[in-house]
């Protein structure tokens, strides 16, 4: 049986990360895969460690690490990438915008072996959505457009949190961003993967506001231009 890898790259998220993972191991009996969860704290300062600790000492599913520095979630991700086990791995963040109960529709292009990644859409597919921030929506799908410009893709969403990949996908390509400039590295890097094919979904999206929490700001967007 395949094996899917969830990997969650975690940094002051103590209100959200005992229920978010709850949420996550809920999903694998509706997915026809053995599933694996690699938290990857990177250097919380809230607690968000020592609640990783207890989850992972008393969940087998569950494999811990921990960054001694802050260096970004794209560092995280590259961490919990090299950690990875599964045949397929889906990237989650751990502040519950986005719902764990769509992964059957996420990997299944990949299961039926149509896709080698999965991007999921918060713009296509019309699922529900919590209303926001105008100039998000619109800074997202201006990068999701100058992405589309560079790699001959034609994504809806680029900077969305689900990606899911064929590990062997992974295992081609050499992460070297350590923020959020991951999304659209990791999308220019796919494209050029000869014979690489790309799916998209659309999902539900359930934002924060920053004081619940939100972290990416307009520094962010700069950095992935």
């Amino acid at each position: 049986m395949q094996k899917l890898s969830v990997v969650i790259p975690v940094y002051n998220e103590v209100a959200t990360l005992k229920a978010l993972v709850e949420r996550v191991l809920k999903t694998e009996p509706t997915l026809g895969l053995d599933m694996e969860v690699v938290i990857v704290d990177d250097a919380s300062t809230d607690g968000t460690g020592k609640v990783l600790e207890q989850i992972a000492s008393s969940e087998k599913r569950v494999a811990a690490l921990f960054h001694k520095k802050n260096q970004g979630k794209g560092a995280a991700l590259r961490t919990g990438f090299g950690a990875a086990t599964g045949d397929i791995v889906i990237i989650q963040d751990a502040d519950m915008e986005y719902n764990p109960a769509e992964y059957p529709k996420l990997i299944a292009p990949i299961v039926e072996g149509r896709a080698d990644v999965v991007y999921g859409s918060r713009f296509a597919g019309g699922e529900i959505h919590r209303v926001l921030y105008f100039w998000h929506s619109l800074g997202n799908k201006f990068l999701t457009l100058l992405s589309n410009a560079f790699t001959n893709l034609n994504l809806t969403d680029m900077e969305v949190c689900y990606k899911v990949f064929k590990k062997s996908i992974l295992q081609s390509i050499k992460i070297e961003e350590n923020r959020f400039g991951f999304e659209p590295e990791i999308t220019a890097k796919i494209a050029r993967i000869p014979g690489c094919r790309i799916y998209e979904v659309g999902i539900s999206y359930a934002g924060r506001t920053y004081q619940e929490g939100k972290k990416i700001n307009w520094k962010d967007g700069f950095r992935a231009i």
